[in-house]
């Protein structure tokens, strides 16, 4: 399927690795031409030389910290005409209620809600004054079942989460669309972790954390990078004009609600 992707620009963040890195893949796949972001400046430059090899797109490589003001504007800057967003951030650690400072609290909400709010802010004029723009939230599967564990990232993601849906509702009528990704289980960093974590609390081997981490859901398996960046791609598609304001569980089918 041609997803009618060709020329258009597209700005990843958080994307010199996990799933940003395979959102960018699978757009750069597409035709697009995209800006790959980090805060290491060598890995963002080996991941744009990646995907450029791998697909023969533009590839602009950024290093930026998304959470100050200056690198959301160097970001911005090396796509001012943006088509695409694809907003991402790495949560705080899952942790216990009564440990969680202000400080703790303050870097979730400027990672996990601010950072994304502030770039959809300087891209979304462009979009509609343009008539097409798409912009998809990588969030997270807690947005629908919050865990205790899981409150600070959970508590910032849904404050984006209620934002974007009154802002989808403003801007449909300009062909832009804003939607959310919620990834549960995708092998990745973050699921190496926390296979790790569980290693180290219940004295098990990688294979079995691995394995109980897969039992645990519908689909006796972990998702694939490549899997929730195809579907990244296809929201960002010309096909997509129609879907909007939507949270979408990537999970093997583990969410046990009706909506």
């Amino acid at each position: 399927m041609d997803l009618g992707l060709k020329a258009r620009n597209a700005i990843i963040c958080a994307s010199s690795r996990g799933l940003g890195k395979a959102c960018a893949t699978a757009l750069a796949r597409e035709g697009c031409s995209v800006v790959v972001n980090g805060r290491n400046a060598e890995q963002v430059e080996a991941t744009a030389a990646e995907i450029r090899a791998k697909t023969g797109a533009s590839v602009t490589a950024m290093a930026a910290d998304l959470t100050t003001e200056q690198g959301r504007a160097s970001l911005v800057a090396t796509r001012p005409n943006a088509d695409i967003l694809v907003t991402n951030n790495g949560g705080p650690p899952p942790g216990r209620f009564e440990d969680w400072s202000h400080a703790d609290w303050l870097a979730a909400l400027e990672a996990n809600m601010l950072a994304p709010i502030f770039m959809i802010k300087a891209l979304l004029p462009g979009m509609r004054s343009r008539r097409f723009g798409r912009i998809v939230n990588i969030t997270s599967a807690r947005v629908k079942t919050p865990t205790e564990a899981s409150g600070l990232s959970t508590a910032a993601r849904t404050g984006l989460t209620g934002l974007c849906k009154g802002l989808a509702i403003e801007v449909a009528r300009d062909n832009v669309t804003i939607n959310n990704l919620l990834p549960e289980r995708i092998l990745t960093d973050r699921q190496r972790y926390m296979a790790e974590r569980m290693m180290e609390e219940e004295g098990i081997c990688s294979a079995e954390a691995f394995s109980r981490m897969a039992k645990s859901l519908p689909a006796r398996r972990l998702g694939t990078p490549e899997e929730f960046a195809d579907t990244c791609a296809f929201l960002c598609g010309t096909q997509a004009g129609f879907i909007s304001g939507q949270n979408l569980s990537l999970d093997g089918a583990s969410y046990r609600g009706l909506v």
